[in-house]
């Protein structure tokens, strides 16, 4: 398995971007997908997950009702429609496929993409 982030860029605040990551390969019984971002000189830290059958979404707080998760099994790609995008949105986003369980814990995925810089100027 495989995945490939793409859409990032550098925008102004209250800007929006969309980042795509493709998925290729065996899906490895992956039911779970998410973003993950890490911000200069910090950890990476969860920021939104779905589950891939059921494409529920699910969010960190910091993102609740500016971002939004989706899927499109068909093309086998997710999405991260950002809004509103703030300076403190800035960092490398990661999207990451796993088994379902602590949907926001680094160790719950095995397979992770490149990473896509995003960068909010103030």
């Amino acid at each position: 398995l495989q995945l490939g982030e793409s859409g990032g860029g550098l925008v102004q605040a209250e800007d929006s971007l969309r980042l795509s990551c493709t998925i290729t390969g065996h899906t490895d019984g992956s039911d779970v997908m998410a973003w993950f971002r890490q911000p200069p000189g910090k950890e990476r830290e969860y920021v939104a997950a779905i589950s891939w059958g059921s494409g529920s979404p699910y969010y960190t707080n910091a993102v609740k009702g500016r971002f939004t998760i989706s899927r499109d099994n068909a093309k086998n790609t997710m999405y991260l429609q950002m809004n509103r995008l703030k300076p403190e949105d800035t960092a490398i986003y990661y999207c990451a496929a796993g088994r379902w369980g602590y949907i926001d814990k680094l160790d719950s995925y095995n397979y992770w993409g490149q990473g896509t810089q995003v960068t909010v100027s103030s």
